[in-house]
């Protein structure tokens, strides 16, 4: 099968094009700057330099493959209209990721009993009413041809097939390395679904091949934390116990976005479509093991 795979350079798309290779598809992969053509040529990937504000490219790329993959970006409405436009009445398959920050209550590193299903899904706050409305249009291109779906992941850890950082962990890491304290947002009691970056990988090339169309999946294989994680950090990198740290202040570290969805709020999902669905069997060490024997291999 020929893949056409956005955001190719990046930790995620990166990973599930050079999975893609290894299963026998020919992967054409987008990216933004020339210096990176020769990195994906070393994994088997053709590159092509481009935006997702290049409707034009989008749609020709997309009509030439015999699917498609966007890993670039959850919030980029413009470019997913372009795939659609370009895929409707073909029945290809149109795979977009989002992110579980969709159900994230900002709750300032307090805790929550709240676990979502996937078809139990709450109406988004207003920071994520953009992007429950595209993932609601990739569900709905369903009606127009297209095998389309969305996958939805959850904190994902792990090295990637390219030596770039996912986000949320690589975060609290990078504090603690400059300041020498690992630190939380607030009591660090919130917790998140994670799921490693290989299983994810896994999960692509299943849903390539088996989706339904108009299926949504949450990525996830477990959940911790984060209290528990800035712990694990903490002992890793032989560091003391890790700190508080007002939400106001995590904002000045990270930004409001990041400080508080990614690393201050609760996303607790289960995610059964893919398992009972598609047959996933999720199977690497979980996070707390990951970051205790594998976060610092280089």
């Amino acid at each position: 099968m020929k893949v056409f795979v956005t955001g190719a350079a990046g930790f995620i798309g990166g990973s599930i094009a050079a999975g893609l290779v290894k299963a026998g598809h020919e992967v054409v992969g987008l990216v933004r700057k020339p210096e990176q053509l020769d990195e994906l040529a070393r994994i088997g990937v053709t590159g092509i330099v481009g935006t997702l504000n290049d409707r034009d490219l989008l749609i020709a790329q997309a009509q030439a493959s015999d699917a498609v993959i966007n890993a670039a970006s959850s919030d980029n409405r413009a470019a997913v209209e372009a795939f659609i436009d370009a895929l409707s009445g073909s029945g290809k398959v149109f795979l977009h990721t989002s992110g579980s920050s969709i159900v994230g209550d900002a709750s300032g590193g307090e805790g929550s009993d709240r676990i979502y299903l996937e078809d139990q899904l709450p109406e988004p706050t207003a920071d994520k009413a953009a992007r429950v409305a595209i993932d609601n249009l990739v569900l709905t291109a369903a009606d127009k041809g297209v095998r389309s779906a969305v996958l939805c992941n959850t904190l994902i850890y792990g090295h990637g097939a390219l030596p770039r950082d996912s986000v949320q962990l690589p975060r609290l890491l990078k504090q603690a390395r400059k300041s020498g304290i690992v630190r939380h947002v607030g009591r660090g009691l919130n917790i998140w679904s994670n799921v490693h970056i290989d299983d994810v990988v896994d999960l692509y090339l299943l849903a390539l091949e088996n989706t339904e169309a108009g299926a949504f999946y949450f990525v996830e294989s477990g959940e911790a934390a984060f209290r528990d994680m800035s712990a694990a950090i903490a002992r890793a990198l032989g560091l003391g116990a890790p700190q508080e740290w007002p939400l106001e202040l995590a904002k000045e570290e990270w930004g409001y976005e990041m400080a508080s969805y990614g690393l201050g709020s609760n996303s607790r999902v289960r995610g059964q479509r893919a398992r009972t669905q598609l047959g996933w069997q999720p199977h690497r060490p979980p996070v707390l093991d990951w970051i205790a024997n594998d976060m610092l291999r280089a």
